[in-house]
């Protein structure tokens, strides 16, 4: 096949592939070995930046945008008047290496429109997975999106050529996915992710006894939510993250915000896509409580069935919940650090060390480097004489924000004052 066909399929196909945001690799390792190419590490390869900066990419594409299902709100569906096109193995294969020979990547992201069957299709996902394995001895990065109805001995397959498998469960609610996609049935998101569960588990148990067992999906598994294509709440989106989190191991969930793609009246009449930063709200929500240890219906609730846009979700608990402060923070425990507004887990573990040595006052707070400028109002120490009138949580939120806001606008000043 000619140089400007490939060059064609990749254009429409890695467009196509970019509305899947769930391509994070965290947690793999994977060493280079019998002198073969690449390496895949902790650090995580994706089009993102790891901790330490540095901006890692992969060849992100769909195998193929053909697909026999119709859902509303995807761009490849059926009745979607779009440019159609497909890769054969050996060209996703010959892509991978050369673009990783030449240094644009550094792994592989490999998402498919359903043709013929899931099955069909997940073969030939693994397929591309285990030709570069076994036949271009290719030890970089490799995320395969799983097909929901494949196969459990396919799934199987998958997870041992494959860092990361995910499966997009697309809609967060079952009477929203029947709406939008009424050919799909939610049992068959949920199967392959429990496959996936049990493996991981099976394998990590069979190598304690038998060092030589394969690795199984290193990276584990991970899922996507479009949200606002159905009007969920914030409180229905980050449950089902959290049922999912708690039954299926998932290592992250991903939110992606509903872009308008159609005029169907099974769709909100939105005007516009949904805000990055209910996104990023939703994002702050999923790290509380994956790594703050607070419960969801703590941050969102019936009661408070959206996130607060105008504050993060940590500083609208702590308005919520007064009478939980103040925080003495040369005596409180981690748990207890940890819910303060302004201090994140590695300021936490700071105090935690620091405090072994000295009552620790505000300037020391300030040179661990929590932020101040909220943590003040819910934290004692040892030079805390900050005397604050009986403030109601509506007015603390005022005066939070106009501090922000003036620091914010102080920065901007100073770096126009350059020019």
């Amino acid at each position: 096949m000619s140089f400007e066909r490939i060059k064609e399929k990749l254009n429409i196909l890695a467009d196509a592939a970019k509305y899947d945001v769930s391509c994070s690799s965290s947690g793999s390792k994977r060493s280079n070995k019998n002198k073969g190419l690449g390496n895949a590490t902790g650090m995580g390869i994706c089009h993102s930046y790891t901790e330490d900066g540095r901006c890692v990419s992969l060849l992100k594409i769909l195998l193929t945008n053909h697909c026999i299902f119709d859902c509303v709100y995807c761009v490849t569906r059926k009745s979607n008047d779009v440019q159609r096109a497909a890769f054969k193995v050996e060209e996703v294969v010959s892509l991978t290496m050369n673009f990783y020979r030449r240094n644009y990547i550094e792994g592989l992201f490999l998402s498919s429109g359903i043709f013929k069957s899931a099955d069909y299709t997940m073969e030939r996902l693994v397929a591309v997975a285990k030709k570069l394995r076994l036949e271009e001895n290719f030890n970089g990065y490799i995320h395969l999106k799983s097909i929901p109805g494949a196969s459990d001995e396919l799934m199987r397959e998958a997870g041992l050529y494959a860092d990361r498998l995910s499966v997009n469960i697309e809609i967060p609610t079952k009477s929203g996915l029947k709406k939008l996609a009424p050919d799909k049935n939610f049992e068959d998101f949920v199967k392959p992710m429990d496959k996936v569960k049990n493996e991981i588990i099976q394998f990590k148990a069979e190598k304690k006894i038998i060092k030589s067992t394969p690795v199984y999906a290193p990276a584990g598994q991970s899922t996507q939510m479009i949200v606002g294509a159905t009007g969920e709440s914030d409180f229905q989106v980050m449950r089902t993250a959290d049922h999912f989190y708690n039954n299926f191991n998932l290592k992250r969930v991903y939110y992606s915000g509903y872009v308008p793609i159609s005029n169907d009246s099974r769709l909100p009449q939105l005007g516009s896509a949904v805000p990055m930063l209910r996104e990023n709200r939703l994002y702050q929500t999923d790290w509380l409580m994956r790594f703050y240890g607070f419960h969801v219906n703590e941050i969102v609730n019936k009661v408070h069935p959206f996130l607060d846009l105008d504050i993060d979700p940590k500083l609208s608990w702590a308005l919520r919940n007064m009478h939980e402060f103040p925080i003495d923070v040369n005596t409180a425990e981690k748990r207890l650090l940890a819910r303060i507004p302004g201090v994140g887990m590695r300021s936490v573990h700071k105090i935690i060390y620091a405090r072994k040595f000295r009552k620790l006052n505000m300037d020391h707070l300030k040179k661990i480097g929590i932020a101040t400028n909220r943590a003040q109002y819910f934290i004692s120490c040892a030079s805390n004489q900050l005397q604050l009138p009986d403030l109601t949580p509506e007015r603390l939120k005022s005066i939070i924000l106009q501090k922000s806001k003036s620091k914010y606008t102080g920065l901007l000043s100073n770096q126009l004052s350059l020019f």
